[in-house]
């Protein structure tokens, strides 16, 4: 499927649900893909791309930076605390906050950088125990010790569990942040991106859709 009909299909769900026309951000995971069909999602004019691993981003989007303007990093994947310093340096959001070690790393290299991504709570809804995030009954007091932080939370993530209907937790997700003045939801992936425009997503995160199945490295 092309990125033009991801697109289509973000702005056909924006109209059918009543959503305001541009209001869904769309998140092109790039994740262990190869540099020349991520290039061609660039040569489209297409800016904003996700990956899971710093590691794999620094190897790649440092060059991609030098030759296109506008790239928007979003960090999915869980980040390890030893490498968040070069994670903020790196990413222009973070969509996996999920413990205060973590939130407290981040606000000390903030201080030392004098920059800091935009961030994304990240929440485990299926209380799924081998899932990351913060559980929804700790998420307004978890939320409440990022701002004592001065951390720029913007918004809630989550990933449904694999076998439930995922409209179920888009919408937990989305009450969790109304309550919360939180204007940002990222959810939404390749199967189920309309429910989750439906349900007040303003960050979907498309892969596979986009650049067809993902590559596995080399061993």
């Amino acid at each position: 499927m092309s990125l033009t009909d991801i697109r289509n299909r973000i702005a056909a769900a924006e109209t059918r649900f009543g959503r305001t026309e541009g209001s869904t951000s769309l998140i092109a995971v790039s994740k262990v893909q190869p540099n020349d069909r991520v290039e061609s999602v660039l040569k489209e004019g297409h800016r904003i791309f996700g990956e899971n691993r710093v590691q794999e981003a620094a190897g790649k989007w440092p060059e991609f930076r030098n030759t296109y303007d506008g790239i928007e990093l979003h960090l999915l994947g869980p980040l390890q605390t030893n490498k968040t310093r070069q994670a903020m340096e790196l990413f222009d959001y973070f969509h996996t906050l999920d413990r205060l070690k973590l939130a407290k790393r981040i606000a000390v290299m903030r201080d030392e950088l004098g920059r800091c991504p935009k961030l994304f709570i990240q929440v485990n809804t299926g209380n799924e125990a081998q899932k990351a995030g913060i559980l929804p009954e700790e998420t307004d007091s978890f939320l409440r010790e990022c701002r004592t932080l001065d951390l720029p939370v913007i918004g809630l993530m989550c990933i449904p569990p694999v076998d439930e209907e995922p409209s179920e937790h888009f919408a937990l997700l989305s009450g969790l942040a109304k309550r919360n003045g939180l204007a940002e939801l990222s959810m939404g992936m390749s199967s189920d991106f309309e429910c989750a425009i439906e349900q007040g997503a303003t960050f979907v995160r498309v892969g596979s859709a986009i650049f067809g199945e993902r590559v596995a490295p080399k061993a």
